[in-house]
Parts: structure tokens; sequence; C-alpha cells
């Protein structure tokens, strides 16, 4: 089976998770989601394939999401969306794909659920 993981390297949540993968014996594709970005209909289809609205998806920790506005409860999930495909370290890590599902692997025990 391959897995596609949505990969930051400087997160270690995000290489635990790969390390898991590896250590399953799991093909693997990485994509670097900070050097290649995301599309909105790619974004989109990976939230909707995990159940998680852009909202639920979006990183809370740090400043990026506070100082633009988003943690505001009025913000739409499109104006979420729209601001990931502007700055892709909004969204929350690591998304794991395997197949046709998706998690969002936090803690990274929950990605070891659909592997």
């Amino acid at each position: 089976m391959t897995v596609t993981l949505f990969h930051n390297p400087d997160c270690s949540a995000s290489r635990n998770v790969l390390q898991t993968i590896r250590d399953a014996g799991h093909e693997r594709e990485v994509v670097e989601y900070l050097k290649s970005g995301w599309t909105t209909d790619g974004l989109k289809g990976l939230l909707d394939a995990a159940g998680l609205t852009p909202r639920e998806a979006m990183r809370t920790r740090g400043d990026v999401a506070a100082e633009a506005g988003l943690l505001e409860p009025g913000v739409s999930g499109a104006a979420i969306l729209e601001a990931m495909i502007a700055n892709p370290a909004l969204v929350e890590r690591p998304l794991v794909r395997p197949r046709k599902a998706v998690v969002l692997a936090r803690p990274k025990e929950k990605g070891l659920e659909i592997l």
C-alpha cells in the first residue's frame, strides 16, 4: 500500500508519523506542502476526505492564524481555506492519506488507525 504524507520536515509530529510509516513497511509518497503549496481543489478534497472543516484543520498554534484574524468565530470556512492556500503553514499537520482515506495524524497514533 502506498501512503501519502503531507509533511513538514521541521515538525516532530510529522517526522514521527513518517518514521511510523517507514517502520510499518509501507511505500510512501512524501509531499512537502510548504514547498509545493496547495491548490484549492486539492486541499478541499483532502479535508473533505478526512471529514474536516477548514477551521478544524487550521493550525492554531503560533501567531499566524490569530494575526490573520482567522480565530474569530464569524470567519467562514471559505475564508479560512483561502488563507490556507495563501499560507500553507496554516494547515495543521501531518495529514496522511492511505489509498482513499485521509486522517489528521494528531496524535500520531491516529495515523496508525487507517494504515
